[in-house]
């Protein structure tokens, strides 16, 4: 760890360690592997000769078990033949700064450390930071930041000291840790490719790694947006996350329900009812986009599908009114018109916010009448009426025979670029007996859209660009212009596959595999779209989150995708809707949940699904 560009530990938003550099015997080890260990453990290596007449040959490794709670473990191994005396020294450092600042290169100078109980404190007007060695060091130089120690190494014998980085001021929201119970199910899978038991694996590994405790609420969990940079709540990406993970139980989903129920706005004002959220980024095309009306829109949809995967009618009923309040705001806010436009004056009508809402009211109708509630009449003859403008506003005609329009500008031009958000119109949300809701796009419009996203426009080979290669503004690392986002990769896989192109959909989910697999199955909030070719490797995005929670729930979404589960737990239902053409061969998932039981399923190299563990009196629909 050197000080510089984004290295570092990371504690509520604060660099609280920079640098952390080892020398032995006066040299700093040679480097010779580092690795992810584990979603929070990376584990580095390096040796030295201590003795240069003995030939090329090192005769000490160190290694460093770095953890993300703060804690680092430096052991060196001795294979020399007699007994070591060895000088180590650690230098360590911290300019205290804010993610924002690093992240726009503007950190600013390393703050002087004072020598603090065995080890070394910092201090500035934002915050303070310390470090403590266990053994204590021999000396502590505070002007150079230096711990020193005099270590023994036996021959053929080793010896550790350990660091452990404490931030002062540290926020209120807890890691859950690996002791505690998590809501997420142990599943397995194999399979014909060997890949699958390591993307489900890691994927599972990286939520876990993930779960945040609500101070309030300590019961309560919910999933961190990803390390470093969003380790707090996102709204629209903890319900994005819950949801794909909804196989592995519906624990996650009604923790983050109830910890974003009680961030709901109520009261007067025409935000009443909507979950806050910040800004995003929305690419070169359109402004910033607010996240709290996605977040409002996904949550009724969120808790009608979990309803579905098995969540009790307790919960189910103690959630509801704040699906309603969503449900009411949406409404209220469309009022007289077809759409459902952005809250600040003057900003564009989005293809992918008509397609939340659209769900939103198709499946919060159901749910409503599934409750005995009122309401879900209008909002499905709302949802009528946005399908059939929907299908003439947004379509725009080219000669490749058109396509859905990013959004509709204040004056009601088309936007007309093509990018990843139009997948959302493919993800229209599951109801019951396992059937999907309609769409806004007709059966001729989804045909081309299937094309396009399946075209080497959007198919990077590694997964689906955000804006499309030809595009004014393309960059392959752009966040939402051009870089792949392995969430968006993974709805376009199910919606593909939902609607039949699964020649389509099998190239993204092979793509989206040899990534994760390239990224040692821990894959992150976004890498470079760049057009695979032989021999290559995808580029990692030197600003993403790794792990992140959205793409590793899109692993388990990507997966179960190739046995099309669609529960229904109220009608104690479950239909498989499989890939036919079994991309990966034969596939089997074991210990996903359904209906609060245990739930497995094999699907063929034929593409024939059977379930081979479920819950009592679940019954296989048609």
């Amino acid at each position: 760890m050197t000080g510089r560009g984004l290295e570092g530990f990371y504690r509520a938003g604060r660099r609280v360690l920079s640098r952390c550099r080892i020398r032995v015997a006066g040299r700093e080890p040679l480097a010779v592997q580092a690795r992810m260990a584990g979603a929070d453990h990376a584990r580095f290596v390096g040796t030295l000769r201590t003795s240069p007449q003995a030939g090329p040959d090192p005769d000490v490794v160190v290694e460093r078990n770095r953890y993300a709670d703060g804690t680092e473990r430096i052991t060196l191994h001795s294979a020399a033949s007699r007994p070591l005396r060895l000088p180590v020294e650690v230098s360590l450092g911290t300019d205290l700064a804010d993610l924002g600042s690093i992240a726009s290169g503007n950190a600013g100078p390393e703050v002087a450390a004072t020598v603090h109980a065995s080890g070394l404190r910092w201090s500035c007007a934002t915050g303070c930071t310390s470090v403590t060695a266990e053994p204590p060091p021999s000396d502590a130089l505070a002007s150079a930041g230096l711990l020193r120690w005099e270590l023994d190494l036996p021959p053929g014998g080793s010896t550790s000291l350990e660091l452990r980085v404490r931030p002062g001021g540290a926020g209120p929201v807890r890691a859950v840790g690996r002791t505690a119970a998590s809501p997420l199910a142990a599943a397995r899978a194999e399979g014909d490719d060997p890949r699958v038991s390591g993307l489900l694996r890691t994927s599972i590994e990286d939520l876990q790694a993930l779960l945040l405790r609500d101070s309030a609420s300590p019961a309560d969990t919910h999933l961190a947006a990803g390390a470093p940079w969003r380790c707090a709540l996102a709204p629209a990406d903890a319900l994005v996350a819950a949801r794909m993970a909804l196989p592995l139980g519906t624990g996650l989903a009604a923790g983050t329900l109830r910890i974003l129920a009680r961030t709901q706005l109520n009261g007067p004002g025409p935000r009443s009812g909507t979950i806050p959220g910040p800004r995003r980024d929305a690419g070169p095309h359109l402004p910033p986009q607010c996240t709290g009306t996605e977040a409002t829109l996904l949550f009724p949809a969120l808790l009608a599908e979990a309803r579905r995967w098995g969540l009790t009618e307790q919960e189910t009923e103690e959630l509801l009114p704040a699906a309603e309040r969503c449900l009411t705001w949406l409404r209220t806010t469309v009022g007289d018109d077809t759409y459902l436009r952005d809250p600040h004056p003057d900003g564009p009508v989005r293809c992918e916010i008509q397609a939340h809402a659209h769900r939103a009211a198709l499946l919060g109708a159901d749910l409503l009448d599934a409750c005995g509630r009122t309401g879900g009449g209008a909002l499905r003859q709302w949802a009528q009426t946005l399908r059939t403008a929907f299908r003439k506003d947004f379509w725009v005609d080219d000669r490749g025979g058109g396509r859905p329009a990013a959004a509709r500008a204040p004056d009601g031009t088309a936007v007309p670029h093509l990018g990843a958000a139009a997948v959302h119109l493919l993800d229209t949300g599951l109801l019951g007996g396992g059937a999907l809701a309609p769409g806004l796009l007709d059966k001729a419009q989804v045909e081309k859209l299937a094309r396009l996203v399946g075209s080497p426009l959007m198919d990077s080979g590694w997964g689906l660009r955000g804006l499309g290669v030809k595009e004014p503004g393309f960059n392959p690392f752009g966040h939402r212009a051009g870089a792949v986002r392995p969430q968006e990769t993974a709805l376009a896989v199910a919606g593909l596959a939902a609607t039949g192109y699964e020649k389509e959909a099998s190239s993204l989910l092979r793509g989206l595999l040899g990534a994760a697999e390239a990224f040692a199955y821990r894959l992150p909030e976004m890498y470079a779209g760049d057009q695979r070719t032989e021999g290559s490797a995808p580029l990692p995005h030197p600003a993403a989150c790794r792990p992140a929670a959205a793409p590793a729930a899109a692993g388990i979404l990507l997966l179960t995708t190739l046995a099309g589960i669609r529960p229904d737990a109220p009608a104690g239902t479950v239909t498989l809707c499989p890939v036919r053409s079994a991309p990966l061969g034969e596939i089997g998932l074991t210990g996903l949940r359904v209906a609060g039981s245990p739930f497995s399923v094999r699907v063929s190299r034929l593409g024939f699904a059977m379930v081979e563990e479920a819950a009592d009196g679940l019954q296989l629909g048609g």
